[in-house]
């Protein structure tokens, strides 16, 4: 009773903070849980959007005394910001059902290759998490009396948890509260950037004068070369300005039909919006002439000079609400390594470079062991680096120019293959060559420029998960040569059938009386589910003449994409019983089929079988269990061992259930 209790409490607890289950074979499902392209924009472009916080920031500041070559900067920047989109645009028509970086470069160029970009994404969204959160924390901070620092870092701990929590309940359910920040942080900048122009209108032909004046004097103090130097280091220190340009290719999968639109609407808003961002602070930089105080971003310097004329109250009120909405805003960006995160962890595990139960979903659809990863390797990060953002800086921005010129040079090399067939491929190669050569220059000068501050940590961190990677598809190589044994037995069979020419045994309509019953679960038509089924015909023995086969179509992340993709995998389930009905039939047995759809096997397969029970008093459910010669390290992580879980369940329902090692 105490234990029932508990249960009942625990899933009140669930259905209050998570939510409850969502049936994945609701009709309207998709479009309940997918984002049109302003939601996206907010889910997705926080991210690159926060960017323009810190990324304009990092390349003014390289430049020195020589500001005014912010200019070159600035517009370098946004040249680079359309570019990057343009491409990843193009990448986006060509992979309709999501093109990460991870699946470009792993259909693009090849599997091992994808697998060193997702790799190195899947990084980078884990420090996308930690510094959005950990800087966001920061900014309010500072405006809060010196003593509370202390609890900065609990503060950045509390938000991280209640930012897993929100993904653990769903893609729109984490989105919609960000809504009121995105737009306030959108407003209030947009009306600075434009407030800093409008004054300075009058300026305009010295600004000019004064900025050719400052390139002369730069060129004579640097020389031609160094002055080009100058901008260049500049240009690749601001590089974390398009972070999160990638994330709508990542994210097709919860975007609103028709997909490919609702993706390109959203990239245009975000390229847009980042663009103005970036170009306008850095002007507005220039025109304030603002200059590095410790303690504090350029943003809060340029807008505490902007409203120096104001009258006191109305502007302490606009800098402080402008710098509240990019603190939040900041932390708001670690959506983007949410919700983009779990879904290179889904592609990854589908294609068996990690362990196979990332590509699972919870029963509110949403890929719950994907998001506590992430969540918990951004705590760890968080705890250890006890939230610096400085040191988190140095680490981040190198893994996400991996992916883009992996992704960039797959591009390149597929318009140059398919140069016959397609009317436009020069212009479509020329963009992401232009893109790859973008992402090249960018990774080369931020790897090397960041390597002895301690970049050189992110490329040993990303090179261990790859070592894993490898070591993950090695194993599951492995067992699937071992499974292509007992697929032999599927020949046989088919033989078997072949040779009957149609002369066995008039199938059966109704169940034998008086003949037991054994119900068969099945993972699909092969091997395993034929030893299966011999084995329960050799164990149990000439009584039981009912045969019920039952298989449960897994709706997981590879399932989950479309209403087509769950009608082709039902049409599949039926197919592979309706070989196994059609076998036994011809052995003069009863037999039929219960295909099931579901998030979880041993919860549809329970939730089924007081069903069979009720038509079949004393039916016997028997399942294989694949019996390896050793046991892999870590192999509950590699395997499910769904019967183990199934036969525990049934055991506490009074449920007979017979498990057969199949030996391989």
């Amino acid at each position: 009773m105490e234990g029932d209790s508990l249960k009942r409490a625990k899933h009140a607890a669930r259905h209050i903070f998570i939510g409850g289950a969502r049936d994945p074979e609701d009709p309207h499902i998709f479009h309940k849980l997918t984002l049109v392209a302003f939601f996206a924009w907010v889910g997705l472009g926080a991210d690159g959007l926060s960017s323009s916080c810190y990324g304009p920031e990092e390349a003014f500041r390289a430049l020195g005394s020589h500001f005014y070559l912010g200019l070159l900067v600035a517009l370098g920047s946004v040249l680079t910001i359309f570019v990057i989109s343009a491409s990843y645009s193009q990448i986006i028509e060509l992979f309709p059902h999501g093109g990460g970086g991870y699946l470009v470069a792993s259909r693009l160029l090849s599997p091992r290759v994808g697998m060193i970009s997702g790799s190195a994404l899947l990084i980078d969204y884990v420090l996308t998490i930690t510094l959005s959160v950990a800087s966001g924390a920061d900014a309010l901070f500072s405006f809060l009396p010196t003593d509370w620092y202390s609890l900065r870092l609990p503060f950045a701990v509390i938000v991280l948890c209640l930012l897993i929590l929100l993904n653990l309940r769903g893609v729109k359910e984490s989105v919609a509260p960000l809504v009121p920040v995105f737009l306030i942080f959108l407003l209030t900048h947009t009306f600075a950037i434009f407030y800093g122009l409008f004054t300075h209108l009058g300026n305009v032909s010295e600004l000019a004068q004064t900025t050719m004046t400052d390139i002369h004097r730069s060129q004579s103090e640097l020389g031609l070369f160094g002055m080009i130097l100058l901008v260049l280091r500049a240009y690749s220190m601001g590089a974390g300005t398009y972070t999160g340009i990638e994330a709508v290719s990542n994210g097709m999968p919860i975007l609103r039909e028709p997909k490919v639109r609702t993706a390109k609407t959203t990239m245009r808003y975000m390229a847009f919006s980042l663009a103005f961002m970036a170009l306008g602070l850095m002007v507005g930089y220039m025109l304030f002439r603002v200059e590095h105080i410790p303690g504090k971003t350029l943003n809060a310097i340029l807008l505490e000079t902007m409203v120096a004329d104001w009258p006191h109250w109305p502007g302490l009120a606009f800098v402080l609400v402008t710098l509240f909405s990019e603190a939040v805003l900041l932390m708001v960006a670690a959506q983007t390594g949410f919700l983009d995160g779990p879904r290179v962890l889904a592609n990854m595990a589908l294609d068996r470079w990690l362990p196979s139960r990332f590509a699972s979903l919870s029963d509110r659809l949403v890929t719950q062991n994907g998001i506590l990863i992430m969540g918990g390797a951004a705590l760890i990060l968080m705890l250890l680096s006890k939230g610096s953002v400085r040191l988190m800086v140095v680490l981040y921005s190198i893994n996400v120019f991996i992916t883009f010129f992996l992704s960039q040079l797959g591009m390149v090399r597929h318009w140059w293959q398919v140069r016959r067939a397609e009317r436009k491929w020069k212009g479509k190669l020329t963009i992401n060559g232009i893109g790859m050569l973008l992402s090249g220059f960018i990774l080369i000068s931020v790897a090397t420029l960041k390597f002895h501050e301690g970049g050189w940590i992110t490329l040993v961190v990303t090179g261990a998960l790859v070592g894993v990677a490898l070591l993950v598809k090695r194993h599951y190589n492995r067992t699937a040569l071992e499974l292509k044994r007992l697929d032999t037995l599927v020949e046989s069979v088919e033989l078997s059938l072949e040779h009957m020419n149609g002369g066995g045994k008039q199938p059966r309509k109704k169940p034998v009386r008086g003949g037991r019953t054994a119900v068969l679960l099945a993972s699909g038509y092969n091997g395993l589910g034929l030893h299966t089924l011999f084995g329960t015909m050799k164990l149990l023995g000439k009584d039981f003449k009912n045969f019920i086969f039952v298989q449960v179509g897994v709706v997981d992340a590879g399932a989950f994409k479309s209403s087509e993709e769950m009608a082709e995998l039902k049409m599949h389930v039926k197919a592979d019983l309706d070989r196994y009905v059609h076998f036994m039939q011809k052995q003069g047995f009863y037999a039929e089929s219960i295909p099931l759809i579901g998030i979880d096997v041993v919860d549809e397969v329970v939730r089924e079988a007081p069903h069979i029970q009720e038509r079949f008093p004393g039916a016997v459910f028997c399942g294989g269990q694949l019996v390896f010669p050793t046991e892999p390290m870590f192999s509950r992580w590699l395997h499910n061992y769904t019967v183990f879980n199934l036969q525990r369940r049934f055991y506490y329902l009074g449920i007979p259930v017979v498990l057969l090692p199949i030996r391989v």
